[in-house]
């Protein structure tokens, strides 16, 4: 089977702005043009549409549910990674988390939660390892169209391409500091199950 994840169109979030709920961020007018932009893309027909529980997610997949009103859409728990714990740092600008930031990844700890409704990068992990396990069960012709967020996207990669290392091993390659975010909004990430084996599908260029 193959799964094509993509990364919500550009948030509020994304340009800037603070947030108080992070399940209810919307999309910026450029987001919606992105999402538009993804349901004209798509080459073939899915089989299966999944969308995250929050709402940018819900809202760059529209379009693609539009264009494909007979395909079955289900929400699943692929929300995006939360490391601090929202109570303290909703509402906030990215530069005043940043230190923080910096300190929850240097650190390296994959058991390390930060409070009431943060979770561990190990759990983070166990989230995309179990995502993996059900788009496996799935027929082996089945195409997803998979409608997530940068991190957790990179967490599914991180399982398929980093399997050699333990949490900490993965976490430590994950985020370096001041790199660019490694997947961008609306990009699109494929992955390919075959033999039981997942791999990451290259896209030819041309």
């Amino acid at each position: 089977m193959k799964a094509t994840f993509v990364r919500h169109g550009q948030s509020t979030a994304n340009a800037g702005n603070p947030s108080n709920d992070l399940a209810s961020i919307e999309l910026t007018e450029l987001g919606w043009q992105q999402a538009n932009a993804v349901a004209k893309a798509w080459e073939e027909n899915p089989t299966l549409i999944i969308t995250s529980p929050f709402l940018r997610t819900q809202q760059t997949a529209a379009p693609t549910i539009v264009r494909f009103p007979d395909v079955p859409v289900e929400v699943w728990p692929i929300e995006e990674f939360t490391y601090l714990q929202p109570s303290r740092w909703n509402g906030t600008l990215s530069s005043a988390r940043a230190a923080y930031v910096e300190g929850f990844w240097s650190t390296a700890d994959p058991t390390y939660c930060d409070g009431e409704g943060a979770e561990s990068f190990a759990t983070l992990l166990r989230r995309a390892e179990a995502t993996l396990d059900r788009l496996s069960a799935l027929s082996p012709d089945a195409l997803a169209y998979i409608f997530s967020h940068g991190q957790f996207i990179q967490a599914v990669r991180t399982v398929i391409n980093d399997n050699g290392f333990d949490d900490k091993g993965k976490m430590e390659r994950f985020w370096q500091k001041g790199a660019p975010p490694a997947i961008s909004n609306a990009q699109g990430v494929s992955f390919i199950f075959k033999s039981s084996i997942w791999n990451e599908h290259e896209k030819r260029q041309d």
